[in-house]
C-alpha cells in the first residue's frame, strides 16, 4: 500500500497502478510529499479499489490484462503464469470501468 509506506519514511513508491493511471499515482505521491497527507489520504481511500483489483491473481496478469484492455498490449502471459479467471475478469472489468479505463 502506497501512503502507509510512505507514512514511515518511504520516498518514493513502486505501483502496480501507475501502468494504468500514472498522473493520478503521481499527483497522490506528490500531494502525500508535500506535506497534505489528509487529502493524500482521501486519494488513496478513492483509488483502493482498483490497488485492491490489481491483485486479484498474481501480479502482473490483472495489469496486463487491464492495459491489454486498452489496448496497450497483449494479454498473453508465459507459464506459470496463466490468464485471469472469468469470473477475476469481470471484477476487474467493473472496477477498470469504475475508473473509466
Amino acid at each position: 500500500m502506497t501512503l502507509p509506506a510512505l507514512a514511515v519514511g518511504a520516498t518514493g513508491v513502486i505501483s502496480v497502478a501507475s501502468n494504468l493511471i500514472p498522473k493520478r499515482v503521481g499527483d497522490m505521491v506528490r500531494t502525500f510529499l508535500g506535506g497534505r497527507a489528509r487529502e493524500a489520504e482521501q486519494m488513496h481511500r478513492k483509488l483502493y479499489p482498483l490497488f485492491r483489483d490489481l491483485f486479484i491473481e498474481t501480479n502482473p496478469v490483472p495489469v496486463k490484462t487491464a492495459l491489454a484492455r486498452q489496448g496497450w498490449m497483449t494479454e498473453e502471459v508465459r507459464l506459470p503464469l496463466v490468464p485471469l479467471q472469468p469470473q477475476n475478469r469481470a471484477r476487474l472489468e467493473t472496477v477498470l470501468e469504475q475508473f473509466g479505463l
